[in-house]
């Protein structure tokens, strides 16, 4: 071989390592999307995916030894990463629906694209060697690969996932693979046999057979996944959003997790917004922390000396899909196109960091504590940061999820919220009042009042309610003994004790 034709090869197996690198780093972080979206606790998920994968590319580093010949091996694992990876996503998605456990056929799936990603450095290392293409071989790879995975971690959440999701992402990079095995194939070609080209067409032909269909792919798994036909299906950078119908009756999914169903919501919302809203002595100005969905908003607009509210959401296309879309604005009687709602897409502990308003009340309708990061939210160092942003006679009610199904989660919110300082009283701490209320799509459900003083007397509800009424308020507080309050810990951003008892509670249910 000529030294220029080297050379160009060289070149060539440089560009395909960057290329390779970014495509392996998108599906590891897609197998850590996928498992944190279908089995909870992120921070668990993607830890684990991503010790699973860097040991099995130690493995695939290890096992390229046994290649003995690096051209057609450095092709081949192209092939199989191509086909493994490029249908991981779909695999995944399908199977969630299909299969009872989704723990041991997605760390399977991690073991084999990180073992044959594995295999890459050291099989096109050894090529560039034999070649003489390189003069500082090793440098050179690793550079380019570590070029190529910065790459993929910074297009991950700004453009790969908004743009394509995460079925389609993943057969966009098993096609890039493909792609790459092909350009490899011919210029190694001497050396490749029938067979292997075989295999490499039929993989290039079914990841973008699948690609081309991924949109009957993804109507496939939601179909699988839930029991009511699918309008909508979004990924967000923060989260995929499924909306089903079945008649006139809607549900929201955010990662898996029922939202709310139109045929009960109300229950849910009535509850976490009036009781708390009944005793205040003004309500002139509200704050929401999460309720993209706008029902918590629509519950607040009823109140008439209301004149401001301001809802933060961390994901700012829900609140576009329930201001925009007429059917879903019309679940939550177009309340986020209230002239006197403010919406602001931002993280609430930021916002809460940042903005120096304040509010007569504050209302948390958050998504459950399945993570540390949302964890911190239900922290006392958070609860710290909400207080000051409330007026002297103000309060503040949070969802705290089921005191059946997760019982210490439950009261470990309420004993958060009651060792929070009182900002109106040096040395004291808040009052709370922990109840709940059956949602027949949850369970029995639970929130926690918290304020300065006592309670004051209730004023009367606005016209409209479907649910609550103040005779329910005493029943609303009483405890059985299977829910009653038990000693638990604090939650803190240090301890994050409520991600342990939540996930501890659901299990010893539906596990």
């Amino acid at each position: 071989m000529t030294r220029p034709a080297a050379e160009a090869q060289g070149l060539w197996l440089l560009a395909a390592t960057f290329a390779v690198a970014v495509a392996g780093l998108v599906y590891e972080l897609i197998a850590g999307a996928v498992s944190s979206y279908l089995l909870g606790d992120s921070v668990t998920q993607f830890s684990l995916v991503i010790g699973v994968f860097m040991t099995s590319m130690g493995l695939g580093a290890w096992a390229s030894r046994y290649v003995t010949e690096a051209e057609r091996g450095f092709v081949l694992s192209q092939v199989l990463l191509g086909i493994v990876g490029g249908f991981s996503a779909p695999i995944l998605f399908l199977a969630y629906g299909w299969l009872d456990g989704l723990g041991l056929l997605l760390f399977s799936l991690v073991v084999a694209i990180g073992a044959l990603s594995g295999l890459e450095i050291p099989l096109i290392t050894r090529i560039l060697h034999t070649r003489q293409a390189m003069q500082h071989t090793l440098s050179s790879v690793l550079t380019a690969d570590y070029a190529g995975a910065l790459v993929a971690a910074v297009l991950f959440p700004l453009v790969i996932v908004p743009q394509l999701g995460l079925m389609a992402a993943s057969l966009v990079f098993g096609v890039l693979n493909l792609v790459v095995a092909g350009i490899s194939l011919w210029l190694f070609r001497e050396r490749i046999g029938w067979l292997i080209r075989g295999f490499w067409l039929g993989g290039l032909v079914a990841c973008s057979a699948a690609l081309i269909w991924t949109d009957r792919l993804v109507s496939l798994a939601d179909t699988a996944m839930f029991e009511d036909d699918v309008i909508l299906s979004e990924e967000t950078p923060y989260q995929r959003i499924v909306v089903t119908r079945f008649g006139d009756r809607t549900r929201l999914f955010l990662n898996g997790s029922i939202q709310f169903d139109s045929l009960d919501e109300h229950r849910y919302h009535e509850t976490l917004v009036h009781p708390m809203m009944s005793r205040l002595p003004r309500r002139t100005s509200i704050l929401i922390l999460g309720g993209g969905d706008g029902m918590a908003a629509r519950e607040v607009l009823r109140w008439p000396d209301v004149e401001e509210v301001v809802l933060v959401d961390l994901d700012p296309r829900v609140t576009e899909l329930f201001r925009n879309v007429p059917h879903l604005a019309a679940l939550n009687d177009r309340a986020l196109n209230d002239p006197r709602v403010e919406i602001i897409a931002d993280d609430a502990w930021q916002f809460a960091d940042e903005d120096r308003r304040v509010f007569d009340a504050i209302v948390l309708d958050l998504p459950d504590p399945r993570d540390f990061s949302v964890s911190k939210l239900y922290s006392r160092e958070f609860y710290a940061r909400l207080v000051e942003r409330l007026s002297p006679r103000g309060a503040l009610v949070t969802q705290a999820g089921s005191p059946v199904f997760a019982r210490e989660a439950f009261w470990s919110i309420d004993r958060t919220l009651d060792e929070t300082r009182d900002p109106q009283r040096p040395g004291g701490t808040l009052s709370t009042t922990a109840y709940h209320a059956y949602v027949p799509s949850f369970g029995t459900w639970g929130f926690v009042l918290a304020r300065p003083g006592p309670l004051r007397d209730p004023d009367p509800l606005p016209e409209g309610l479907q649910f609550y009424h103040a005779d329910l308020w005493p029943g609303l507080t009483t405890f059985g003994h299977d829910t009653a309050p038990l000693e638990v810990e604090t939650n803190t951003i240090l301890s994050h004790a409520l991600v342990r008892y939540y996930e501890d509670g659901w299990a010893r249910w539906f596990r």
